[in-house]
């Protein structure tokens, strides 16, 4: 069966928020194109992922495109996004596998975040291994920028990390195991 793709070009907003507390949080990836919204879920280490290759790729493209192409190297304020999830979050799927790239006849970043596959789907089936689902997306240089440092913050603002461990410290109290003092 084909895949479902959701494709937006130039999307009026594309943001990573979250639903819950921290330590109970769903992050989710949200697109919209004029009345066609979006929600992925994924997984806090993806959304940091995405920030931080996000940055990668503006980084290396403002360094080797000199003045030919002009990309922000921080946040334009017109583009900063601290608006929560549109509701209700209605989850399309759950990402799995994703990736990133750079469309030069758009000067656009490229996302694409792929459903889920069953690992337990027949391997004889050549289909049983496509996701269901597709989300395509792509933003402009200044969009991403804006996408990556709210990400990071989104991510930044779960539960501090143990200086000891480096494990999430809940709130009602952490116990630290470090290891080789057991």
């Amino acid at each position: 069966m084909p895949s479902i793709v959701h494709e937006h070009d130039w999307p009026d907003r594309v943001i990573v928020g979250t639903v819950g507390r921290p330590g109970e949080r769903t992050f989710y990836l949200q697109a919209r194109s004029g009345r066609r919204l979006v929600s992925v879920a994924l997984e806090k280490e993806q959304s940091a992922v995405l920030a931080e290759k996000i940055d990668e790729i503006l980084d290396s493209l403002m360094a080797a495109q000199g003045d030919s192409l002009t990309i922000p190297a921080d946040t334009p304020v017109e583009l900063v996004d601290n608006e929560p999830l549109e509701q209700p979050v209605d989850e399309q799927f759950r990402a799995g596998t994703m990736a990133l790239g750079w469309d030069p006849a758009t000067s656009q970043i490229t996302l694409q975040a792929y459903s889920l596959v069953d690992e337990d789907e027949d391997p004889d089936d050549p289909l049983a291994s496509e996701p269901e689902e597709v989300l395509l997306l792509k933003m402009p240089v200044g969009t991403a920028r804006a996408f990556a440092k709210r990400t990071r913050e989104i991510v930044g603002s779960g539960r501090p990390i143990c200086p000891f461990c480096a494990q999430p410290m809940d709130p009602k109290g952490h116990t630290c195991e470090l290891p080789g003092l057991l």
